[in-house]
């Protein structure tokens, strides 16, 4: 009790420092040469952060001096690098950075990517120029004498051309076209990646990262002259349908011919050389991810980041051959990781002047490794770590190595009171699509200059990372009370719902942190909601570690997200040209099979696919995270249940999902039936490898046509068979979605406006609870729901912050639990009940939610409530016995199925998030708020605890 007590008051703590720091003012955030106390930054991830703990060192945010905006800062800058005479830094950005006017579209002039221009010949560094570029994708490159540099056009499929003129810096007329028609895959995008320069500046090359090829540009001409498809099958017959050069991310060049090529899903680097009529020179294959590289200045030594083994490969340029693999995460004796555990994705690089230190950004744990290199590699180690912003993405160094420049992607999204998700409404339209509030809007970037610390710096630095990433506490003591409910908890059922704040539907319960003038779905609509968060644990401060549903569902099925899932994100998300490669499917591929008969089995229209032998081949997900001990692709929640003998059954988890938008009448379609089952008609088709034998087939995924009620009863039909034979998985997965709203048109049986489908995801979650309450499971079963992300409403906290809820024996009823958890939280709590190894870095060095148990508290029950608005619909609902709700029943929805589907004209709910979601917030907030609702007041992370009454009544 007394640890547990300290624990909360460290916690409570931790966030009062948090809700101060990181008030950034337009201008540099700096310290002086004595230290002072870093202020720590606590982030959804449950990690923490503390940008400017190194002394003198420098933060701030990447302001583009918009005429309309003034205070806009930028998001996610990717690329960083520094003139050949050392004096200028470029930062080219490529994330969401889009602006939204009146009704609710996409201003150009406020939506572009940038490259930042700084002077760094003095410290802080001072900003010169900010260019604008409409679509960026991590490329950009200086030619050798600095006379130029060039940036890629993403999926625009161009280079741009800066030159300078009078000290300024200009784009040429006409950016370079690569001239591809389409990309490979379904409905994918040209996208280009890298860019390299030769030695003596004449050709370029550029990684088309969705063609799986390289263009070479010749330089004078401005004009591309060449394309070398890095796939084994189309440079050699024999290797058809051999995987290798896909995704390639990033080139380098040795010399005037030799390009060396990062291929990031194939985990290989593939050598050209360009004055060959066969150019594929060879392949070196790496552990992990590889994604940018750098060479030495002798170009002896190839520099390879790899993401998911967390390490540097070392390649002899000579021999082409890796001679080293070093880890990034911490120094060995700080933390061993002996189970070699993943997440701190390494993304970039940089060697000191005199070539004895590599800096390399490690993503996933917000620090930079400072590592000590020996002459062949082998006895490189990685000496300490400095403390960055949210997932920093790049590293540079000035011309004598005395300053790192460091870019981070990401920030705490903070309050979004106004998040309302769009609304085309007349009176409406400006108040809600100005606000700007929208995650991946509020999520911002930032540009770091840390001096290079000495040796008794860089050990405090490396002690506040550890700190920062809880090394310290690794690994956690076995806590009692998981033995006892490892012993006496023998299923977990976990849900996973869509996109909704704690605000959003809680924030009118008569206790917690809400606050009831952004709620949307109150009580008379989620009364199963409200009744678990009454009856059991109230979770007021719980938070969703992914921003998106592209994340989202990374972090939480395995506590984290790879590198490429980062910066995908918010690419895909803005409209930039990416593809959802976040489930299994990469470039609409289902690559849980591998071969092409395989494919078109499972679906027929990969029959049609051309070259489809050497379209993705093998079962490689690019976007997949590693488990424990190099267990490639193998880091989710199920692979860690199958690796411990558990029976897993899921519904809806990694499927296919773009055979439910299949024309009626295509070979491919799926038809919409309430009992698939009854005719065997297979519904679900997984999207990873390890997923086809435990798929319930009858169980429909994500479709926002069909009700939550009929996947409730075909889990159901399966439950009532477990308990007849007394064989119930140890881990369920559910998938209940209709909380995302949307096919309003299409949607089946009456359950086509937004009141009608949350009500239904309400009921839904309800009835399964009912059932295993009333089953003979009820004693040793856990239930356990979360939503993927919260990006769908408003949070007067943290657009962040959601609900979540524990059902069943040994949780405590009635309760408040206020402490601080989030996904990461609640997965290390299932596997530590399961009794399954780790995932992986976050959820091992993680607490449990061990405040939410109660040893005692053995029995419970559950009976679900019919939300009255679903007697709207055609559903089969109970008689109605009840007398309502009072006043507050809603009974009918606020409009009709036409009007929602008018308002959503054009969206496309085929799959999480395809639609845009700003625009989205805006449709729901005006249909469910009305005309006469005013937006509330700024409520910024107001305790709303106290005085809830009064609080209640005012609305």
């Amino acid at each position: 009790m007394a640890k547990s007590i300290h624990q909360m008051i460290l916690a409570l703590t931790i966030l009062v420092i948090a809700a101060f720091s990181f008030a950034l003012p337009e201008n540099t955030k700096s310290q002086n040469a004595k230290p002072k106390k870093q202020a720590v930054e606590i982030l959804p991830t449950g990690m923490s952060i503390t940008p400017t703990a190194a002394k003198g060192s420098t933060f701030q945010p990447l302001n583009p001096n918009l005429p309309e905006l003034p205070h806009y800062t930028a998001d996610h800058p990717i690329s960083t690098t520094v003139s050949p005479d050392g004096n200028t830094l470029l930062v080219l950005t490529s994330g969401f950075n889009r602006n939204f006017d009146a009704e609710g579209k996409s201003i150009p002039e406020q939506s572009k990517e940038y490259v930042f221009v700084y002077d760094i010949r003095q410290q802080p560094p001072v900003k010169k120029q900010v260019l604008k570029i409409p679509n960026t994708f991590a490329g950009i490159t200086w030619k050798p004498d600095g006379a130029q540099f060039y940036v890629s056009g993403g999926s625009n499929d161009n280079i741009h051309v800066f030159t300078q003129a009078n000290g300024q810096w200009s784009e040429s007329p006409e950016p370079i076209s690569l001239g591809h028609e389409k990309a490979l895959g379904v409905k994918t995008h040209p996208m280009v990646a890298g860019l390299a320069v030769n030695a003596s500046g004449t050709r370029l090359v550029a990684a088309n990262y969705e063609n799986d090829s390289v263009s070479v540009v010749d330089l004078k001409a401005l004009q591309k002259v060449a394309e070398i498809d890095l796939r084994p099958g189309k440079n050699d017959p024999s290797q058809k349908g051999v995987a290798g050069g896909a995704f390639p991310f990033w080139p380098v060049f040795k010399g005037d011919d030799k390009v060396y090529v990062s291929s990031v899903r194939d985990r290989e680097i593939v050598v050209l050389d360009l004055a060959s009529p066969t150019p594929i020179a060879g392949r070196i294959k790496v552990q992990g991810q590889p994604n940018k590289l750098i060479l030495n200045k002798n170009q002896s030594q190839l520099f390879v980041a790899c993401d998911n083994s967390d390490s540097v490969a070392v390649i002899d340029t000579g021999a082409n051959r890796v001679t080293a693999s070093i880890g990034t995460t911490a120094p060995e004796q700080l933390f061993p990781n002996k189970n070699r555990f993943r997440g701190s994705n390494p993304n970039s690089l940089v060697l000191s002047p005199d070539e004895h230190t590599l800096y390399v950004t490690n993503g996933g744990t917000n620090s930079v490794a400072v590592i000590k290199l020996s002459a062949d590699g082998s006895g490189s180690r990685t000496e300490g770590l400095i403390p960055t912003g949210w997932y920093p993405q790049s590293v540079s160094l000035n011309h004598d190595g005395s300053i790192l420049y460091i870019v981070n992607g990401k920030s705490n999204s903070g309050p979004n009171p106004k998040g309302c998700r769009n609304s085309f409404s007349t009176t409406e339209r400006g108040a809600c699509a100005s606000t700007q509030q929208y995650i991946l809007q509020l999520i911002k970037g930032g540009f770091q200059a840390v001096p290079r610390p000495g040796d008794a710096e860089l050990h405090r630095l490396t002690q506040q990372v550890a700190s920062n990433n809880r090394f310290a506490t690794q690994p956690i003591a076995a806590d009692p009370l998981f033995s006892f409910l490892h012993d006496n908890v023998k299923h977990v059922i976990y849900i996973v719902k869509e996109n909704r704040t704690y605000d959003q539907l809680l924030g009118d319960l008569k206790k917690g942190n809400g606050d009831p003038s952004i709620t949307l779905f109150k009580e008379p609509i989620t009364p199963n909601h409200h009744d678990l968060a009454r009856n059991f644990v109230t979770l007021d401060n719980f938070y969703d570690s992914g921003d998106v549903s592209g994340n989202g569902w990374n972090w939480s099925t395995a506590a984290r997200a790879t590198d490429v899932v980062e910066k995908d994100v918010p690419m895909n998300y803005s409209g930039r040209g990416f593809t959802y490669d976040f489930e299994g499917v990469n470039r609409g591929i289902n690559v849980s099979v591998g071969s092409p008969e395989e494919r078109a089995a499972l679906d027929p229209r990969a029959a049609n696919l051309e070259d489809a032998a050497d379209q993705l081949p093998g079962t490689a997900d690019v976007g997949a995270p590693d488990g424990p001990e190099d267990s490639v692709g193998a880091g989710y929640l199920w692979d860690a249940a199958l690796n411990a003998g558990l029976k897993v059954r899921n519904y809806g988890f990694f499927l296919d999902l773009d055979r439910y938008s299949a024309p009626e009448k295509s070979p491919a379609a799926v038809p919409l039936l309430h009992d698939p089952a009854a005719s065997t008609t297979r519904v679900a088709f997984p999207s990873n490898p390890r997923l086809h034998e435990v798929t319930d087939p009858y169980f429909r995924g994500f479709d926002q046509k069909f009700a939550d009620y009929w996947r409730f009863k075909e889990w159901e039909r399966e439950f009532d068979d477990y308990v007849k034979d007394g064989n119930l998985p140890s881990l369920e997965l559910v998938r209940f979605c209709h909380d995302h709203f949307g096919d309003f048109k299409t949607a089946v049986d009456g359950v086509n406006t937004v009141e009608t489908e949350m009500a239904d995801n309400d009921y839904a979650v309800g009835l399964l609870v009912e059932k295993v309450a009333k089953s003979k499971y009820a004693k040793d079963t856990l239930i356990f729901v979360i939503e993927d992300d919260a990006q769908n409403g408003p949070d007067h906290v943290d657009a962040h912050r959601s609900i979540a809820f524990v059902v069943g024996p040994y949780i405590k009823q009635g309760a408040v639990v206020s402490r601080r958890f989030n996904t990461v939280s609640m997965l290390r709590t299932i596997e530590d009940i399961l009794g399954t190894r780790h995932l992986g870095l976050n959820d091992a060095v993680q607490e449990p939610m061990s405040a939410i148990f109660s040893r005692t508290q053995t029995q419970w029950s559950y009976t679900a409530r019919v939300p009255a608005v679903l007697r709207t619909t055609q559903l089969p609902l109970p008689p109605d016995s009840s007398s309502g709700s009072g006043s507050m029943a809603v009974s009918t929805p606020r409009h009709d199925a036409e009007y929602w589907q008018r308002q959503t004209e054009g969206f496309d709910f085929s799959a999480e998030d395809k639609l845009d979601s700003a625009k989205f917030n805006q449709v729901l907030w005006k249909g469910l708020m009305g005309d006469d609702k005013p937006y509330p007041t700024r409520r910024s992370k107001q305790n709303l605890r106290l005085n809830r009454d009064r609080l209640l009544k005012q609305q």
